[in-house]
């Protein structure tokens, strides 16, 4: 019989929520700001499961509606990120004139933060989607681009010398060996990517579109509903942790050989 692993990620978790059941039941926090963690479950529920037109909050049964409009500005702010990414670090990375050219402005836009950019996005594309995805994909994009560059310049050059020695030109050395070998830096750019594209939406929710969970937690603060303002927070926490999951998973699908080479 296979034993029962312990799931000892949960015990942070649990310690961390009975801390917060204790501070507000004991009033170590001020009363009436930080919610319950009841209260916040409460409110949540009825925020998923309840009826839009039989309950007094403005928020019931409204969470599947945001919960899909944030996603698809996360899914194609972060595809286009990766779509341009992911070449423009192959060839940073593979050519030293591309890198001369291009990497020192991504070097010099990178430190700005995505909050900098939301009056530039707001003054282009308007209170629209467009904006949304402006700053999603721009915030995706760095992580990726940078980490894609790291994984070429990794390259081991006994497999590049191998590969021309044989005869390979150029296009095949960069389908066959440079992207495979880079690709472990480019799923982690993936993974840190769609962590900056959930931050990125949630503040390009906030000002610059009128739907989606950013909108949810602004206007749950602005009438002081504390307990949606966390229900959101866990919301947008855990659709990240799904997200990162997925592209894990994708990634050890995508790198099975590795796994097969090393047992051989």
């Amino acid at each position: 019989m296979k034993s029962i692993k312990t799931p000892w990620f949960l015990l942070l978790p649990l310690a961390l929520l009975a801390l917060w059941h204790v501070a507000v039941t004991q009033h170590w926090v001020t009363e009436g700001i930080i919610p319950a963690p009841a209260q916040v479950i409460d409110s949540w529920s009825t925020w998923i499961f309840g009826s839009p037109t039989q309950s007094l909050s403005p928020y019931s049964g409204t969470w599947v509606a945001n919960v899909l409009y944030s996603s698809r500005r996360v899914l194609e702010g972060f595809a286009l990120a990766a779509l341009v990414a992911i070449p423009l670090g192959i060839m940073i990375g593979w050519n030293r004139m591309v890198a001369g050219v291009i990497d020192p402005s991504i070097q010099l836009f990178r430190p700005v933060p995505i909050t900098a950019w939301l009056p530039f996005a707001i003054a282009v594309f308007g209170i629209y989607d467009a904006s949304a995805l402006f700053l999603i994909g721009l915030g995706a994009f760095y992580p990726i681009v940078v980490n894609t560059t790291h994984g070429v310049r990794d390259t081991n050059l006994l497999l590049l010398r191998a590969a021309r020695m044989m005869g390979a030109n150029t296009g095949t050395v960069l389908a066959k060996v440079v992207f495979p070998s880079a690709l472990p830096s480019i799923f982690t750019g993936l993974r840190l990517g769609i962590g900056v594209a959930w931050t990125a939406v949630i503040v390009a929710e906030m000002i610059a579109v009128k739907s989606g969970l950013g909108y949810v937690l602004w206007d749950a603060y602005y009438v002081g509903r504390m307990d949606i303002c966390v229900a959101t927070m866990f919301s947008v926490g855990l659709l990240g942790f799904v997200s990162d999951r997925v592209i894990v998973g994708t990634g050890r699908l995508a790198l099975r050989w590795r796994t097969l080479e090393a047992h051989q």
